[in-house]
């Protein structure tokens, strides 16, 4: 297979298959065809990349994978062509989403204990349900608490590969202090 023939089959690909694909997976679908070795296809991936770099969409690389995606600054103008509107999540869903994006793992009652108020049933119903959070084990106390954490198409619907990628955020002094001071107590208990 020559690298015409690879590209166009990666292209192919990755514009008919619904998810994100990796390298891997695609190296098999080519493996099927003749062989080509991962690199061979981690490069045409990347000629991929720069020749849909000036186009309406791009080639990118999200967590679980390659795909292909309009490009964020056309978002709102093709918004348009959808008559569903997307939906609209609670500042509360919002807030409850961002403690287990940067805290994970933690439990509800954790969650809870940050916001001063109790979380909906239905926040998390709506967060396990959008794919963005799962459980990922329970908390070795009393009550055995379930311990949340996001998932991969988390990070694939807001465009990250890994949550390092994620914005830094100000803990003020006082608060890290006493998270110290409760992690502390924790271990101890």
């Amino acid at each position: 297979m020559n690298s015409t023939q690879l590209k166009q089959l990666l292209e192919a690909a990755l514009f008919a298959h619904p998810q994100p694909l990796t390298a891997e997976q695609l190296q098999q679908l080519v493996l099927n065809a003749g062989e080509t070795s991962l690199a061979a296809v981690k490069a045409t991936l990347q000629e991929l990349q720069h020749d849909y770099q000036e186009r309406g969409i791009e080639l990118v690389k999200v967590a679980s994978g390659y795909r292909f995606q309009t490009r964020a600054d056309l978002g709102q103008r093709l918004a348009g062509l959808w008559q569903e509107k997307p939906p609209r999540y609670s500042q509360a869903l919002l807030e409850t989403l961002a403690l287990i994006v940067y805290r994970q793992p933690i439990t509800r009652g954790e969650i809870e204990q940050i916001r001063g108020v109790s979380v909906s049933s239905s926040i998390m119903k709506t967060l396990q349900e959008r794919g963005w959070i799962k459980v990922v084990g329970v908390k070795e106390v009393p009550g055995r608490p379930q311990l949340y954490a996001t998932t991969a198409e988390f990070l694939d619907d807001f465009n990250l590969q890994t949550l390092d990628e994620l914005p830094a955020i100000d803990v003020p002094e006082d608060e890290r202090t006493a998270e110290t001071a409760i992690n502390e107590r924790d271990l101890n208990d």
